[in-house]
């Protein structure tokens, strides 16, 4: 069945009232009927849909597993009343229509026998393989008795999981939901309704990454009908006055036929009506819709070099509008679509939308991932030709499913699952970015993502420790939104400088990067806690956990200043001249008996002593300690200079904390870097290294321009 052929209300549920009445004749026939030469006369229009896609499938199978399953549903209804073997005869006829292998339509056949029958899994591996025991598990349900509310969520964890291995599980599950949508009026509204959500939110948008337009389409409408009657009620009747009047997109199919024709391109071309939803969508879009708005012209050329031989005519003969031209075979969509998109004008001024696309491509086009075939077969094996077909042999782990599964192991809870499964599902278009450093392979990310995003997908929880990226050369926050084709290099400070901050949350689009920045700001909220509730002896803190606060076990650069005098504040290095050893250092007491160390010629520290406030004596315990040191290095402006200044710091082991460029001024720069050094002998060294960049003519320690707060 075509998913988007167009009809009115009541043309649609004559139809599903039609199917009704054949799938009770099918089941009784199932019961009672005769087989000819071994194959149940209720499956025979099965074996049809499937022989049309396969011609030399053994059908085998396919009969003993209709066997099993008519056994084992023997007596039990749906609540429409019909003989309960209908629905997966009718799961198994929608999959055989959109070209499933056989294995698939086994399953299908068997894919409620474990939930609902006596069958056990055990005897669907030993009766028909590993396989087909797999595509089975995959799609049973869990039971509410064990799950309780989470069933449906940890259900859908559990089918993505197996589909890691075989996508072939979401095909089932996708085929199964649209006979189930077509005959959900026999439940009550707000069970229709809370389906049709969960449809709208998770099976829709499944089908759309795995390329099975035919079966997204018909689900869309469905869903449609349900949760907006109203607006499906008016674009069934807008379609029923179309359909009322001429065509006036005919005489343009044949002007184009007969130019195709003229060419030497072999070509079918007919007008492919509008479904109900994009019916709705182009009337809101534009403010109500021409003759010609309620369908598109479809062309199907033989090979793929064909389309652009097609698109050639059309340009040539009719009138283009250029802003609605795009091309989807050289840049095919991440779900594996492809067609060229365009529209051209005819002499009398009507405008077709149009698209092009081989016979492979249409075939991927409405089946997705189902028209590729076996993932488990090889690619000589594979139906269809060699060449481009064959690097698409293999559907069983499309980038996003792997991204998938990542972040699905990390999530705590169902709750958390399902809410962050929606949201990453709803985003369907992709980027790819590439590192800057080589060896590293491209990231394939939603497009949203930025540079936390792109942290986590690249180094896991390493990630806590970014502090900075470099997009296309240039130092960029990491709230930065990546674009398609973007190169980034990802700063990572040293293990325990650097932690990830509550605003990452505000950036971060992608499941794994959430889930990451949560756990850890819990973890570092329950290590505070731990730290600092009152009356906990150490002998207290749980089994396992190392004693003391965070401070205690990561040292600071603070800890290298003692303060001489018997004062019993805490030392803190100042940020404003951030001293290190050996620089020659004094203290004052601030807010809360901080003591704030300086430098001793840091203008702060100098509006302090004038302001009457008594210094106090510090001194460095040792010249070896992790330090904080500010930077800045005057350099003739050029290209790459950022990068290869990052790059000296990077090698001399430098983090980046902050970083400021100020702009051009008569041809010369200045660079503010705030770094952190694991070992403050390693200055001089390094600041040799950022005098060694070419166009780099000095570097200093800045201090602040005159007094104020420490």
């Amino acid at each position: 069945m075509s998913a988007e052929t167009v009809s009115s209300s009541h043309v649609r549920e004559r139809v599903h009232r039609r199917d009704g009445g054949r799938l009770r004749r099918l089941g009784r026939a199932a019961m009672f009927g005769p087989s000819r030469d071994g194959l149940p006369d209720a499956i025979e229009h099965l074996a049809r849909a499937h022989r049309r896609h396969h011609p030399g499938a053994s059908l085998d199978a396919l009969r003993r597993a209709y066997d099993v399953a008519e056994q084992a549903h023997r007596g039990q209804m749906r609540k429409s009343g019909d003989p309960y073997i209908t629905h997966p005869v009718a799961v198994t006829l929608i999959l055989a229509q959109l070209g499933a292998g056989t294995t698939t339509l086994v399953a299908s056949l068997l894919h409620d026998t474990v939930e609902d029958t006596d069958v056990t899994l055990e005897q669907v591996r030993r009766d028909f393989g590993e396989e087909v025991g797999h595509l089975v598990d995959g799609v049973t349900k869990l039971e509410k008795v064990d799950y309780g509310a989470a069933a449906e969520s940890e259900t859908f964890r559990k089918m993505l999981v197996a589909a890691g291995s075989d996508v072939r599980v979401l095909s089932i599950k996708l085929a199964d939901r649209v006979h189930n949508m077509r005959t959900l009026g026999v439940m009550r509204p707000e069970k229709q309704k809370r389906i049709a959500l969960v449809t709208r939110d998770v099976l829709i948008m499944l089908a759309e990454r795995l390329g099975v337009q035919a079966v997204k389409t018909e689900l869309e409408d469905l869903v449609f009908a349900i949760l907006h009657p109203e607006e499906h009620a008016r674009a069934a009747r807008l379609v029923q006055e179309h359909g009322r009047m001429p065509d006036p997109l005919q005489p343009v199919a044949a002007a184009v036929s007969e130019t195709l024709r003229e060419a030497g391109i072999e070509a079918t071309v007919r007008v492919r009506p509008r479904h109900l939803l994009s019916v709705h969508r182009a009337s809101v879009r534009r403010g109500g819709l021409g003759p010609c708005d309620f369908g598109r012209l479809l062309i199907v050329v033989d090979e793929d070099a064909d389309c652009y031989a097609a698109l050639g005519e059309l340009h040539t003969c009719f009138s283009p509008v250029v802003s609605e031209f795009k091309d989807f075979v050289a840049a095919p969509k991440f779900n594996l679509y492809q067609s060229l998109h365009t529209a051209v004008a005819d002499r009398e001024g009507r405008v077709a939308e149009v698209l092009v696309r081989s016979r492979r491509m249409h075939r991927v086009a409405e089946a997705g991932v189902i028209a590729l075939g076996d993932p488990h077969r090889t690619v000589a094996e594979q139906p269809g030709p060699a060449g481009d077909d064959a690097e698409r042999a293999d559907p069983t782990r499309p980038g996003w499913l792997s991204r998938l599964l990542e972040w699905q192991a990390q999530a705590p809870d169902p709750d958390t699952f399902w809410a962050e499964l929606r949201d990453d599902l709803r985003r369907t278009r992709e980027i790819t970015v590439f590192a800057e450093q080589p060896g590293l392979g491209a990231l394939q990310l939603p497009s949203g993502a930025g540079c936390v995003d792109a942290a986590y997908a690249r180094h896991g929880e390493d990630a806590h420790r970014c502090v900075g990226a470099r997009v296309n050369g240039r130092l960029v926050t990491l709230g930065t939104v990546l674009r398609d084709g973007d190169t980034v290099r990802l700063l990572l400070a040293p293990e325990g400088a650097s932690e990830p901050s509550g605003d990452w949350l505000d950036s971060a689009v992608t499941p794994a990067a959430r889930i990451a920045i949560r756990r850890e700001l819990a973890a570092r909220r329950e290590r505070t806690r731990q730290a600092v509730s009152p009356g906990a002896a150490v002998g207290d803190l749980p089994a396992g956990r190392p004693q003391g606060p965070p401070a205690a076990r990561r040292p600071r650069p603070e800890h290298a200043v003692e303060i001489r005098d018997g004062h019993g504040g805490t030392p803190r290095l100042a940020r404003c001249c951030t001293p290190i050893p050996p620089d020659t250092v004094t203290g004052f007491v601030v807010r809360g008996g901080t003591v704030a160390v300086h430098r001793a010629d840091c203008p702060v520290a100098a509006g302090m002593a004038e302001g009457g406030r008594p210094a106090v004596a510090v001194a460095w315990r040792s010249s070896s300690s992790g330090c904080r040191v500010t930077l800045r290095a005057e350099a003739l402006g050029r290209p790459r200079l950022l990068a290869d200044l990052t790059d000296a710091l990077a090698d001399e082991g430098a983090a980046v904390v902050h970083a400021d460029v100020e702009p051009p001024r008569q041809h010369r720069v200045r660079h503010t870097y705030t770094l952190v050094l694991p070992d403050a002998t390693g200055l001089p060294r390094l600041m040799r290294a950022m005098r060694g960049v070419p166009g780099v003519y000095d570097v200093s320690r800045p201090l602040p321009a005159g007094a104020g707060r420490a």
